[in-house]
């Protein structure tokens, strides 16, 4: 009888016996905590995990970090990121997000106005950030922490880091608190319970606040401006722009829309005429009237056609700017404008022509009416033009609270 040979199984290819060179690329599309783990499985992928090049991706898209940086530091991408981990490790999905947030507006702020650079204040440390969750009663939310991990806010300054405005007599200057100032305007009171203040405007006493807890209808991490009634008598019966759903969100929107040029962040000028340098001397004309049909969101129109602009018959040759500020109100939320100026040609004054403003479109923050105001069954809620969301107590106590000077006459307008 012919002895049957035994199958031999050949031994199965084990990951760490591959050539070097596929290994690393295998290596390369691990994240940080795979890379870490393959560290313990044997000497070898030990050794291969810690290539530098392997760790030099995680520098750049976790903590946004250069060759620049990396030379200056004179250490391993794996000791840098190692390094970073164990300063900022609890914020590592947000931190990448934030910090470019907090780098284009600086560039942005560097070009348009440098001085504001000088108002942000340097980083906090984590045992600052716990000591004011000791002091609120509160925990602070990781995309919070983390952006103060980076500019713990701004100096109560002039202009504001949210938004610095002048329309027709109202002002707004809206600062970007520390974090020891937003921690003494914690709230505790009826409307505003377990609510952090984030900003700050010297000129109007508005806030903007974060929820750092799911009461008195809001949702948790929600941001907005309160917006009280002064006619209800439950002193909780603030209703709420609402601004952001987390900090992330909320910074990061906000830093997009000023730096693509949505937010004219110091600018009080918000309307602008302008010829081009290039045109013919011929071209001069002069603005004799404007029109605008005004529509709001129930479709109610408004028109409105008259002599000049806020008074003015501006005269517009090549390579002259002219700009201006107006507002209008709206009896809704939202709304939108168009219309068209007139001119009339200085070298053929029998020559008129009109230039068409294409329509652009307004909008509130969304409107939210607060549970108290449901509750008691004040379901009907009209805006009034004419209302102010601050009396002047309410005002005193928040800037008293806050800590901050009265605001002295009317705030000088930035160009």
């Amino acid at each position: 009888m012919a002895a049957a040979a035994a199958a031999v199984e050949p031994e199965p290819l084990r990951l760490e016996l591959l050539p070097t060179d596929p290994l690393l690329l295998i290596l390369s599309f691990l994240d940080y905590r795979d890379l870490l783990s393959c560290c313990y499985v044997s000497r070898r992928l030990n050794q291969l995990s810690s290539h530098d090049p392997l760790w030099k991706r995680h520098c750049k898209k976790y903590w946004l970090l250069s060759e620049a940086e990396k030379t200056q530091r004179n250490q391993s991408w794996k000791a840098i990121f190692i390094s970073f981990y164990s300063d900022l490790g609890r914020y590592i999905q947000y931190y990448a997000t934030l910090k470019k947030a907090w780098d284009d507006l600086e560039r942005y702020l560097g070009q348009r106005c440098p001085r504001m650079i000088g108002s942000l204040k340097d980083s906090v440390q984590e045992e600052d950030l716990d000591a004011v969750e000791a002091q609120i009663g509160c925990k602070l939310p990781d995309d919070y922490r983390c952006s103060f991990r980076i500019h713990n806010g701004q100096k109560l300054v002039v202009p504001g880091l949210m938004g610095s405005m002048a329309l027709s007599n109202h002002y707004r200057s809206e600062d970007l608190l520390d974090i020891d100032t937003a921690a003494g305007g914690f709230q505790q009171r009826l409307g505003l319970k377990q609510c952090l203040p984030l900003t700050f405007c010297i000129h109007t006493g508005l806030s903007q606040y974060m929820a750092l807890e799911s009461v008195e209808g809001r949702n948790k991490y929600e941001i907005f401006y309160q917006c009280p009634d002064q006619m209800a008598r439950n002193p909780s019966a603030i209703d709420m722009f609402i601004t952001g759903t987390s900090y992330l969100e909320w910074f990061t929107s906000y830093v997009n829309n000023v730096v693509t040029g949505g937010y004219p962040i110091i600018r009080d000028q918000i309307f602008r005429i302008e010829m081009s340098k290039d045109a013919l001397p011929e071209k001069a004309c002069q603005l004799d009237s404007r029109y605008w049909r005004i529509t709001n969101a129930k479709g109610d129109v408004e028109e409105v056609q008259g002599p000049g602009v806020v008074g003015e018959f501006p005269i517009i040759s090549p390579g002259r700017v002219y700009e201006y500020t107006s507002c209008t109100t709206f009896s809704t939320t939202s709304g939108y404008m168009e219309g068209y100026y007139t001119f009339h040609c200085l070298y053929y004054k029998d020559k008129f022509f009109n230039v068409i403003i294409p329509r652009f479109h307004m909008v509130c923050p969304t409107f939210k009416v607060s549970t108290a105001r449901m509750e008691t069954n004040h379901n009907e809620y009209a805006m009034d033009e004419d209302e102010d969301s601050t009396d002047t107590d309410e005002y005193e106590d928040r800037r008293r609270v806050l800590d901050i000077p009265a605001p002295s006459g009317r705030c000088p307008r930035h160009t």
